[in-house]
């Protein structure tokens, strides 16, 4: 990962818009399915049956990233990584994004550039031959990322969160409960007296845990085995970014089945596993009669209970992340 911004870059607001994106631009790939990328009103991107998945997702200074914790290159990497994922989970491979940043003027151009190459890097690493093709550049008193990210079904059904059946195996591909780990470190020893970030205790934590706060900061998704699920015939599927709890009951509820995880499958630290947010696996059903394909383990089954989550037949309290429920309105 790359280092925080120079403090030698002038700010956004000192080189306006054209000069900003003259600076980001050429950090950014378009892709292989870009016919035409930035430059124009809009991209052109090949759809090659015919249709596409599309999805959006927000990262906010303050309650979705802290810059103190956080630098521009793992910001860029994280939002890449939250929206790829989104499109695996429907069984599709991600052909590309569009990215618009607010800042305040006196962001630093590193800053925007270290995202950029945060993206580019993100989108190599998990998601080769996507690309970023267009977005936009605003003002703010709040530095905001907002993706939307686009895939190809390649001829296939997309795999929805309403397709399990009881029977069917219930499997997971992914970390569980690590980003969660990381960002209890952080909250826990990465702030001030006062219980605001700071970067230099971050620093530390970062030194002595840097598996798990990697696992918040900038997350390896398994992107693609959504493709992997869909080819092995997943009935359903999802990413799971607000923890299995939450998430797993959306398939519950959508499919009118139970899901019944087994204890010993999910090891250990159950609360985390169940309650921890931002992992973003993937949680796939396959028929029973079907190899169930790596990266995915078996972790349970689903039973004729509909709307409920359970383990090993028993019924949790886990609630899972949600961006309403607990945030004070603080950005720092």
């Amino acid at each position: 990962m790359e280092a925080a911004a120079r403090p030698d870059s002038p700010t956004i607001g000192e080189l306006g818009e054209s000069h900003t994106l003259a600076r980001i631009l050429p950090r950014l790939s378009p892709g292989d399915a870009s016919l035409l990328g930035a430059g124009d009103d809009a991209a052109v991107v090949a759809a090659a049956d015919g249709r596409y998945v599309v999805t959006t997702d927000l990262l906010v200074h303050g309650p979705d990233f802290r810059l103190a914790w956080s630098t521009p290159f793992e910001l860029g990497w994280k939002a890449a990584a939250t929206n790829l994922t989104d499109v695996a989970a429907m069984g599709a491979r991600p052909t590309a994004l569009v990215v618009a940043i607010a800042a305040p003027p006196t962001t630093l151009a590193a800053v925007l550039e270290g995202i950029a190459d945060g993206l580019r890097e993100g989108l190599a690493a998990l998601a080769p031959g996507a690309g970023v093709v267009g977005g936009d550049l605003s003002a703010s008193t709040v530095l905001t990322i907002a993706v939307t990210a686009f895939g190809d079904l390649e001829g296939r059904a997309p795999v929805l969160r309403s397709g399990a059946r009881v029977g069917d195996v219930l499997a997971h591909a992914g970390a569980r409960g690590d980003a969660a780990r990381g960002l209890a470190l952080l909250f826990a020893e990465g702030t001030d007296a006062a219980g605001e970030p700071d970067p230099d205790r971050a620093a530390d934590v970062r030194a002595r845990h840097p598996e798990l706060v990697a696992a918040q900061l900038a997350p390896h998704p398994p992107v693609a085995a959504g493709v992997t699920a869909a080819l092995a015939g997943a009935t359903s599927m999802l990413d799971v970014s607000d923890g299995l709890a939450r998430d797993a009951r959306r398939i519950a509820e959508a499919s009118g089945v139970g899901l019944d995880f087994d204890g010993e499958a999910l090891g250990a630290d159950l609360r985390v596993a169940f309650a921890g947010a931002e992992d973003h696996g993937l949680l796939a059903t396959f028929p029973p009669d079907v190899a169930v394909p790596a990266p995915f383990e078996v972790v349970g089954r689903v039973v004729p209970a509909p709307g409920e989550v359970l383990i090993d037949g028993r019924g949790i309290d886990a609630e899972g992340w949600d961006p309403y429920s607990g945030w004070d309105g603080r950005s720092g």
